[in-house]
């Protein structure tokens, strides 16, 4: 009788331990449908793309620094995107891009516009127009947005290949907090180096007015950078960001919590 109750105990605890596994089993595939249809399709599906980890910010031989309204926190990126007020959007029906000041222009009083400032920056083995030490004619880029090797030539079709993206767009910022910025700030902030790159015109087309929740680049070794870049832009001008978007930059810092912010010097 006692040999009997002995192994119907060892059964009865062996069955208790079959179902717990056959829960904790369940669980870990819920777990991971939950993650394949809301990030893991899109990580499955995205190429493996590389290219460069870091773009150029500022050449002090011929550009001159744009003063944002607050200096850009030294440190870690992690500890500045802490700093960083998380509110809603505000409305974008009043969003004009006239409400930043003419398109490209000479903002650091270098005798040079902001486009051709960027192209010539960025681009290796610049070659410009006749007569002119400003307009950017050709150059070459390793893009960092796609990894992609470009080579620039300046006309009415070719020069769409490669544009200058607003690393924090003009459209977001208006939303967080540029209203209430004066236009002198408003213009700094659109010609501000910290804040532009030379990147990809299809990839800078589909970002459109996007932030770091909706939009990041192909190219994962340039996200450490691009996202201390903008936070670097939103913390020196007062911006705000969304609870969504500080989630999206705390994953993608997760995987380099040693990465600084990003500043013009």
């Amino acid at each position: 009788m006692t040999a009997s109750w002995s192994a119907y105990r060892r059964a009865r605890r062996r069955s208790r331990q079959a179902w717990a596994l056959l829960v904790l089993l369940g669980l870990s595939a819920m777990a991971a449908g939950v993650w394949f249809f809301t990030a893991g399709q899109f990580a499955a599906v995205e190429p493996a793309v590389s290219g460069p980890s870091e773009a150029p910010v500022f050449d002090a031989a011929w550009m001159k620094p744009v003063v944002p309204v607050y200096p850009v926190p030294q440190g870690s990126a992690k500890a500045a995107l802490q700093g960083l007020a998380v509110k809603g959007r505000a409305s974008k029906d009043t969003y004009r891009r006239e409400a930043f000041g003419q398109a490209w222009q000479d903002v650091d009083r270098n005798g040079c516009d902001t486009r051709n400032d960027i192209l010539r920056r960025d681009l290796a083995g610049v070659g410009f127009t006749e007569g002119s030490k400003c307009r950017v004619a050709s150059g070459s880029i390793v893009e960092p947005y796609t990894g992609r090797a470009v080579e620039f030539r300046r006309g009415p079709e070719s020069s769409k290949e490669l544009q200058i993206d607003h690393v924090v767009a003009l459209g977001d910022a208006w939303q967080k907090g540029a209203q209430g910025l004066t236009l002198q700030q408003r213009q700094s902030l659109a010609n501000d180096p910290l804040n532009l790159m030379a990147a990809d015109g299809p990839a800078n087309q589909e970002k459109g007015a996007g932030d770091a929740a909706t939009w990041l680049p192909k190219n994962k070794n340039i996200r450490c950078h691009y996202v201390a870049r903008q936070i670097s832009v939103k913390a020196s001008y007062g911006l705000w960001i969304t609870q969504p978007e500080k989630e999206a930059m705390r994953r993608v810092l997760d995987s380099c919590p040693d990465q600084p912010t990003v500043a013009a010097k």
